[in-house]
């Protein structure tokens, strides 16, 4: 008996390590840039084949952290349209994360998208799918739009 209880004792001790590590920090983003909808030359200016929005997209704050379990939590500010009949608003739109890691997207869930407050804030809590590779090379956060075109991108740190 005693046997046992010191094996499972050690069994647990070898798990916990390796459950703290499933939630490592994987990648972290601080500051963002709006989309341009058109680049020189009236190419669209899409990244990693993910078109813009429409419009000129601003956006004041971003602040993101990625977790080796694929959990994501974004917090922006001031997501707001750069022109149209709307500029100055969030138009109404609703937004969800996609990280890009070796041009390989992971996914918020794409039926779960946030709304912008009418002063373009925003909170995702989610989890990436599929789950990011560890390490996350080239990484690439895109703001989209409930649609899957790209408002704004994250600055990594």
């Amino acid at each position: 008996m005693r046997h046992l209880i010191r094996t499972l004792a050690f069994a647990a001790a070898g798990i916990v390590p390796l459950a703290a590590g499933a939630v490592e920090p994987l990648v972290r983003f601080e500051g963002g840039v709006g989309s341009q909808p058109l680049r020189a030359g009236a190419l669209v200016n899409d990244v990693n084949g993910t078109p813009p929005g429409g419009r000129p997209w601003f956006i004041s704050a971003l602040s993101a952290d990625v977790r080796t379990d694929g959990r994501i939590r974004v917090d922006g500010r001031g997501l707001i349209l750069g022109g149209g009949p709307n500029v100055g608003t969030a138009g109404g739109q609703s937004v969800r994360a996609r990280l890009y890691c070796d041009n390989v997207p992971h996914d918020t869930d794409p039926a779960n998208p946030v709304p912008l407050s009418a002063d373009g804030d925003f909170r995702i809590n989610a989890f990436l799918v599929p789950t990011p590779p560890s390490p996350c090379n080239n990484p690439v956060l895109l703001i989209l739009s409930a649609g899957g075109s790209w408002f704004a991108a994250g600055i990594p740190r």
